[in-house]
Parts: structure tokens; sequence; C-alpha cells
């Protein structure tokens, strides 16, 4: 496995900078963005596309350090029920394909997107309840006529590309959970796998440990990321776990997101990276830094420095006690 880091939140930096301020950190892989919701300080698809000398001039800038590009990411709703939202999210996921394949990265990371509720809708509708009985006419119009012709379209485009795409199991999103996602690659084929953050599987009170098994047994995880969450019992048993509280609020939220170790024990986060490996995950672990109670440096240096120690970095060779 390698350590890796989701760059936006070093955005403020020159690609350069940001180099080598990671490097100089102990992390061997980057997760850059490339727009949408993620921004693109360090990737520019329309400077990047169509220069094979840009492209290559790129690519040293990272070789150079000895680090590697884990991913591109354009996490946006390309499934909008508002067209022009939609269509830019979607011109900037095929870009980031495009540009994955031409650089030889393997992964493109975003979410599923999240449509609304008749073709006339002007916002995403997320059903989260099976009753009353229209959430389940919702539901089943969003994947018949929306969620499947999409990513089936775009599940064979990636292929084409030689491209995986790690959807982020996300909440608000029409693919949040191990299931949804399941549902998904069956109807789409093998190029759809997660993102897996466990961070949002402990909030929707899905244990990730057991969210890798179920993904793992079907090769379905693509990509990793690193972030902690922490759940405030009282004010979950108030707010319950579709808690609409402001992230800035934290003191009457149910939940929110910490570095690594600030939510869940070394021991927890062991057993992930185990399970990961045991799963057939040996990739990159990428550290996304989201905790309201710490800068961004101090979050993403400890982040690091709870990661490296219980990270599985060797191969496991002849089981020579056998």
């Amino acid at each position: 496995m390698k350590l890796g880091v989701f760059t936006v939140l070093f955005s403020d930096k020159t690609l350069d900078e940001m180099l080598d301020h990671v490097a100089s950190k102990g992390i061997e892989a980057v997760e850059l963005g490339t727009g949408g919701y993620p921004g693109d300080a360090h990737c520019k698809i329309g400077e990047l596309l169509d220069d094979e000398t840009k492209q290559k001039e790129f690519l040293e800038k990272f070789s150079s350090r000895g680090l590697m590009i884990s991913a591109l990411s354009c996490h946006a709703n390309p499934l909008h029920p508002q067209k022009q939202i939609a269509e830019e999210a979607d011109a900037i996921f095929v870009k980031t394909v495009q540009l994955a394949s031409k650089l030889g990265i393997p992964v493109v990371n975003t979410f599923s997107g999240c449509p609304g509720d008749h073709e006339d809708a002007k916002f995403p509708n997320w059903p989260v309840a099976p009753w009353p009985n229209e959430f389940q006419e919702i539901l089943k119009w969003q994947w018949e006529e929306k969620i499947i012709p999409y990513w089936s379209e775009k599940a064979r485009f990636a292929e084409e590309h030689h491209v995986k795409l790690g959807l982020e199991l996300h909440g608000g999103f029409s693919v949040h959970t191990p299931a949804t996602l399941l549902r998904l690659r069956e109807a789409c084929g093998p190029a759809i796998g997660a993102n897996l953050d466990p961070s949002h599987m402990w909030w929707q009170g899905i244990d990730p440990v057991e969210a890798i098994k179920i993904l793992g047994r079907e090769n379905a995880i693509h990509h990793f990321h690193a972030k902690d969450t922490i759940i405030d019992q009282p004010n979950m048993n108030r707010n319950g776990l579709t808690d609409m509280t402001s992230y800035s609020d934290m003191r009457n939220r149910a939940w929110y997101f910490r570095t690594v170790g600030f939510g869940h024990d070394t021991k927890v986060w062991a057993d992930i990276i185990s399970t990961l490996r045991l799963y057939g995950y040996d990739y990159v672990v990428s550290i996304e830094h989201e905790d309201g109670l710490m800068s961004i440096d101090e979050g993403f240096t400890k982040a690091v420095n709870n990661l490296l120690p219980i990270l599985l970095k060797e191969s496991v060779g002849n089981l020579w006690w056998t």
C-alpha cells in the first residue's frame, strides 16, 4: 500500500509547492481534483488534455519527487435535474476520464449524482424512507430512467479508456451504501466501483470493516479515502443520522468529521487497513482532511503520523510457518 493525500486541502499552494510539501511528509501518492466540487488548483484539464509536451512535463513533476498520481477526482452531480449543472458535471467527467487515460492514471473518482423526482424538477430528491409509497415510486423512476442509463454509458466510456470509476459512497447521492454501489455495478459492469471513505460509513451506521468485506468480495473497491468521524450520541439522539445542522455548528451536530485517529483509535484503523489487504486492496490510502477542530497542516500531519505505523507496505511473500 501507499500513503496518499487528496490535494484539494492545499489548493492555496502552487503545484510545485504542494508536491514539495507532501513529499516532505512521507506521502507517496496524490489524488488531484480536476473540477467540480474539488476544484482544479493542481490539474488544469484545458491546458493538459491536448498537449503531449505539457503532459510529459506535468508527470515529470511527480516522478522526480518519487510520487505517483492515484486518481483524478471530479466530484459533482451529473444527474442534477437542472440541465446546465448536469451538463457541466458531465463535461468535466468526460474530460477527466480522457486525461486520466492519456496520463496512465487508473482511477477517476466522483459522485454518482442524484436526480430530481420528475423530468421538470429543479432540485435533487434523495429518498431515504420506503413509505409513504411515493418515495418508492421516485426511487424506481430515478434508477430506471436516470441513474442506470447514465452510468451504463459512462462505464462503457471508462472501459474504452482503460479507466476505473471510483464512486464515493456519500449521503445525498443515489449511490451512498455498499448495497447501492453493488446495484449500480451489477447493472453497469465492473468499471463501476467504490471510492470508499469510512467516514461516510460511520455516520450512516455502517461498520467500515464490514463494508470493505462486502465490496471486497466483488473486487469493487477502486480507491480509498482516509477520513474519520465522531458520533456525538446525545446530539444523535436529538437530531438523528440525517442531521441538517450546519457543519460549522459542531457542538450541536450528531456527527462530524475528524482527522484519522481522532474519531476511532489505532486498533480500529489497523483493522480497516488489514481488511483492505485481506480482501485484495493493496493500492493507495488517500488522506482527506475535513476536520473542523484542526488547521489543515496539523490535521494532515497527524493523519500521516497515525497511518504510517499501521500501513501494510511490503508484499506478504511465502507463509514460511506453514
